[in-house]
């Protein structure tokens, strides 16, 4: 539960930081920091486990390792897709690339793709209205759903890493902070 409070607390900090560094679209900068969490642990996860493993599937109902890393690749394009300009871009990752290479390169593809669209929205441009699987949403949210999407698969993820004996990204020893330089003593 400590290490749990520990990932949420850093999370709620980075964010912070994120939104107090770019104050003219905070909405945006909040949003884009949990998206570089999001796609930190989900890199560093396709990195972790080994070639072999990417065909591991706990049964047989669900998707492999790689299976779900190629499904998060593909919801980049997709998502990020309509949040650029309204329109599901379609890859097919999940079903084409197989090998470890593959399926990492596409997921860096496709994260590249979505932090093009963080780069170039405003918060105004943020709350434009896009289609969204027949319902209407702002472009904000389809992003916001996309981090909460490749957090979801994450926790996939961990299950599959643990049970190879792997640590995930998230329950990783934190490296100690450098320690603080000694203040110089004042002189009289």
């Amino acid at each position: 539960m400590k290490s749990l409070f520990t990932v949420v607390f850093l999370f709620a900090l980075v964010a912070g930081v994120a939104a107090a560094a770019d104050a003219s679209n905070p909405l945006l900068a909040s949003s884009s920091a949990f998206y570089g969490q999001m796609k930190d642990i989900v890199l560093r996860s396709a990195e972790k486990m080994p070639e072999a493993d990417y065909s591991f599937r706990p049964t047989p109902e669900v998707r492999t390792y790689g299976g779900v890393l190629a499904h998060i690749a593909d919801a980049q394009f997709l998502l990020c897709g309509i949040a650029t300009d309204g329109k599901m871009v379609m890859k097919g990752y999940e079903k084409t690339a197989k090998t470890k290479a593959e399926i990492v390169a596409a997921l860096k593809e496709g994260f590249a793709a979505c932090d093009s669209v963080y780069q170039k929205l405003t918060d105004a441009d943020a709350a434009t209205m896009v289609s969204w699987f027949g319902q209407q949403r702002t472009k904000l949210s389809v992003l916001d759903f996309n981090i909460a999407h490749g957090f979801e698969h994450y926790g996939n993820l961990v299950t599959y890493m643990r049970i190879k004996g792997i640590v995930p990204p998230s329950s990783e020893p934190r490296k100690p902070a450098a320690a603080a330089a000694p203040k110089p003593a004042e002189t009289h």
